[in-house]
């Protein structure tokens, strides 16, 4: 393990186009003095004119050239900094560990491997390796293969490098089995997540698929094939062994559904899939996988070495992995403390870097876990700022830190982000984004050449992240044009072109045609297009079809799926319109049923925009679009019952009157007596944790079973008028639900 010391960067002048070129310059000239005047008031209008203006906001810049600081605002807060703290936690990692560092994976034998290959048992020893995947495993399994290993009675793995604290403070806060929540382990696979694979099969039936298959998992499918896409599934612990429960529908006219789901015991699912491999390729495996210790006299027949941490560095910043960021931290405790590794010596090494080398006192900043996960740290912009110029300066590694962000419209979580922007391939920067929080920090230089650090955070905003995440981009892309020739007003410019909507029905219909033909394609070649098409246009009405089409185009893309979240609104100008173009064209309204899809797989955000959609189709009295509500709550409620219930809790009050009603409905045509959301939510209703969410559920059932069966009366009754005409304009109020994060 190499320690690498601070020491001047401006020793060296020529590694690349990012290496620091810090000089004590002379006194501003006056036409420099003008830029920075220019630039200030176009960050304090953006600041007045976007949707920051009504959040707590932080934000701190500062040029690396001549250290001025060139704006800041509430520098000092600590706020919540999200995946922010990754930048803690990376720049920790790599002066401890070194780029060059690589994990290592042992593969043993007690006392030798015989003659015969046949052996009693098999060690794996793990160091913490976060990279280790299925193809590699593969890979492994060659290796011993070709060392002669023909029969093993017991595969023994051994996790003892970190403690048995498989997730750090803050992943209590949310009760979840996403991939992005995955445990720790000394010996690890895939993120410690799984792929399930859901295929439509003749006779109505469907297809589980394990990703990768071992006896490790416990199927339960209750999923079948027809013409929707809404598949639920859920990962649980279940005894050293994962049940893997799939309901739903798969349609039959596409290929395999695909998600990632967190498994909750990594040991076993390691060696349950390296048994599988085993004996697909011809080693015989007699016995069970089993955790233990690896006996002082046992050979090594094989050592797996990940890349260098360099390369590890850029999964964990450019796509913002938590698992990565928190096997880090207890690497840090081990290499640095001692095994076990564990979060609490991982935290002491990164706050000893912090005080020692950045000049950030211990106490002045919280920090619970690596990945930024949740309410569990506080930053201050300063703070985050002064890391990155220090990081900046610290050759040889600032190569290496500034190489693994995200680079603005190129790659990695800003991949999309900054378009037609002077900021695009000029900005660098870690993105973070939690329910009410939205943060970007990194560098970027200017095209007059200068080059600036900046940190920005976001929190307590109400609505949605979009509006949040322009005025952000408007900040860097307005640093970015500083020096250029239209200069930093280009990014004002850009806010107010705005969106607005262009052209009548006829018009937009054509248009709403045209990009749904290609989302019902599904083809990902089409992203490209899409995304190019998105960014340039104008109308709020196309643009959420657009989204629409890019999240089917790749619905297991999470940049697509935060489009169509930013992009899909109740408003008049959204919703309004495409209701109007739904009855001009005879078609279900567009983007309703791919976020009815999100809410049906327990994405918090969708469901309270579901519900605001209930609201605003009540508003209008458009009971052709009450309708189609009615079927996808029905589906809701069967997949994703728990989350319903919590989204209906923090509803507004007008959006519950409106959806309770359309839920009652949805359970009555899907089997009222028989719909497994009674049972989910008479379960809530018996008692928990959480009183208020108990209360809220005896009342929800109370109402419902009123509701249910007005809504059976009703159905013997009479059908479902249309009250509104295709020609009628919508008359719509925006809802105000509580928004929450899709993960």
């Amino acid at each position: 393990m190499q320690v690498f010391r601070t020491r001047p960067f401006w020793a060296a002048t020529a590694i690349a186009l990012w290496l620091p070129s810090v000089t004590l310059a002379a006194s501003p000239s006056a036409e420099k003095k003008a830029e920075r005047e220019a630039l200030k008031n176009a960050l304090v209008q953006v600041m007045q004119r976007t949707a920051l203006k009504s959040s707590r906001v932080g934000v701190h810049m500062q040029s690396l050239d001549d250290g001025t600081v060139v704006f800041s605002h509430n520098a000092d807060e600590l706020l919540n900094p999200a995946s922010n703290v990754k930048l803690v936690t990376s720049s920790a990692a790599l002066v401890a560990l070194g780029p060059e560092y690589r994990y290592e994976t042992e593969f043993l034998v007690e006392p030798e491997l015989p003659a015969d290959g046949k052996v009693k048992t098999l060690y794996v020893r793990g160091k913490g390796d976060p990279t280790l995947t299925t193809e590699r495993l593969y890979a492994i399994t060659s290796e011993l293969l070709h060392a002669g290993l023909k029969e093993v009675q017991d595969i023994v793995v051994d996790d003892s490098w970190f403690d048995s604290e498989r997730t750090p403070p803050g992943y209590d806060q949310e009760d979840s089995d996403r991939a992005y929540m995955a445990p720790t382990g000394a010996v690890s696979l895939n993120w410690n997540a799984v792929a399930v694979y859901v295929r439509s099969a003749p006779g109505g039936k469907a297809v589980v698929d394990m990703e990768p298959p071992s006896d490790f998992f416990v199927v339960d499918s209750a999923v079948t094939s027809g013409r929707a896409r809404r598949v639920f599934v859920k990962s649980a612990a279940y005894g050293d062994r994962q049940k893997i429960i799939v309901k739903g529908q798969v349609p039959d006219e596409r290929g395999p559904v695909s998600v990632w789901k967190k498994i909750d015991n990594p040991p076993m699912y390691f060696g349950g899939s390296l048994k599988q491999l085993l004996v697909s390729r011809g080693v015989r495996v007699r016995g069970k996988v089993k955790q233990g210790l690896t006996p002082s006299r046992a050979k090594v027949v094989h050592v797996s070495q990940s890349d260098t941490f360099d390369i590890v560095l850029k999964r964990l910043n450019k796509l913002s992995s938590n698992f990565v960021a928190e096997m880090l931290l207890k690497t840090l405790g081990a290499e640095l403390r001692g095994a076990p590794g564990s979060f609490t010596k991982g935290i002491d090494v990164v706050e000893e870097f912090l005080a020692r080398d950045v000049g950030i006192p211990r106490g002045t900043y919280v920090m619970k876990n690596g990945s930024g996960l949740n309410d569990a740290n506080r930053f201050s912009t300063a703070q985050v700022d002064r890391l990155l110029r220090h990081m900046y300066e610290r050759f040889p590694l600032a190569p290496e830190y500034l190489s693994s962000l995200g680079i603005a419209g190129k790659d990695g979580t800003l991949k999309y982000r900054f378009d037609g922007t002077d900021a695009v391939g000029r900005l660098r920067a870690k993105t973070g984004t939690l329910e009410g929080v939205s943060a970007l920090s990194g560098y970027v230089q200017s095209a007059g050449g200068e080059k600036f650090s900046f940190s920005i955070i976001v929190n307590d905003y109400a609505g949605r992240a979009g509006p949040v995440i322009a005025g952000m981009d408007a900040l860097g892309a307005a640093v970015a044009a500083t020096g250029s020739t239209l200069g930093p007003d280009t990014a004002l410019a850009s806010l107010n072109e705005g969106q607005k909507p262009q052209g009548g029905l006829t018009d937009i219909a054509n248009r709403v045609k045209t990009y749904l033909e290609l989302g019902k394609q599904r083809d990902s070649r089409n992203i490209g297009f899409l995304r190019t098409a998105w960014r340039s246009e104008r109308d709020p009405a196309v643009r959420a079809v657009l989204a629409e089409s890019l999240y089917q185009s790749n619905p297991h893309d999470y940049l697509g799926t935060r489009t169509l979240l930013d992009s899909y609104s109740a408003t008049d100008d959204v919703y309004g319109r495409l209701r109007q173009v739904a009855h001009a064209l005879s078609v279900d309204v567009p983007g309703v049923s791919s976020m009815v899809e999100l809410a049906s797989g327990g994405n918090t955000e969708a469901l309270a925009r579901v519900l605001e959609l209930c609201r605003a189709a009540d508003v209008a009295h458009d009971a052709q679009a009450q309708e189609e509500l009615v079927d996808g709550l029905g589906e809701v409620a069967r997949t994703a019952p728990e989350e319903l219930v919590a989204t209906l809790r923090d509803a507004s009050p007008a959006e519950r009157d409106a959806t309770v009603p359309l839920l009652a409905q949805g359970l009555v045509k899907a089997g009222d007596t028989t719909h497994p959301f009674w049972k989910s939510l008479r379960k809530l209703g018996s008692g928990g944790a959480d009183a208020q969410l108990v209360t809220f559920a005896k009342g929800l059932d109370s109402t419902l079973t009123t509701k249910t069966a007005e809504a059976r009366t009703s159905q013997r009754a009479q059908p479902v008028q249309v009250v509104a005409p295709a020609s009628a304009t919508p008359n719509i109020v925006p809802a105000s639900g509580i928004l929450r994060p899709g993960g």
